[in-house]
């Protein structure tokens, strides 16, 4: 009798000692952190405005990032990046979204792949993306952005706040 009891007491202190790891949705999630404008030097070495877009991410099932590919040159935007930023532009104390045709490319991004071991999948971390302004056509902008993962799945949008540019004209 005294064996089971030490045995239920061992199990129960080591399964109350090993909690339920936390479980997230596959759908991911992001939120705004950050956004930095500073001078730096880009890969011809010339000194150029960077705003640096920090924001908060977590993935139930772990699948953020793809993986570049000869093949995708001709693919949809969905299957080349998986992060889309959105330009809005204040005009007279009114925020519209600017059309990518005026940007000269899209503003789109590939986060690499972010895998995990082991048998807990959930991701939670935090991404950076540099984004440089070889020109500045603009007062005063903000960014709504989203994530998809290899499953396609869309994340919720979120949005920078507002970015003054006119100490940097």
């Amino acid at each position: 009798m005294r064996r089971i009891l030490y045995i239920v007491i061992i199990l129960t202190l080591a399964l109350a000692g090993c909690p339920a790891p936390r479980t997230l949705p596959d759908v991911p999630r992001v939120e705004f952190k950050s956004f930095i404008l500073e001078k730096k030097i880009n890969a011809l070495n010339q000194e150029i405005l960077t705003g640096t877009l920090t924001f908060d991410f977590e993935d139930g099932d772990g699948d953020i990032g793809f993986e570049a590919s000869p093949d995708s040159l001709n693919a949809p935007d969905t299957v080349k990046y998986n992060l889309f930023l959105t330009l809005h532009e204040m005009v007279d104390g009114v925020y519209r979204e600017v059309d990518t045709s005026e940007l000269g490319s899209p503003p789109y991004y590939r986060i690499p792949p972010l895998d995990r071991e082991g048998q807990n999948k959930t991701l939670k971390g935090e991404i950076s993306v540099d984004i440089e302004y070889f020109t500045i056509d603009y007062d005063t902008l903000r960014y709504s952005f989203y994530l998809f993962d290899r499953a396609y799945h869309r994340s919720n949008v979120d949005t920078t706040d507002e970015i003054i540019f006119t100490d940097w004209k």
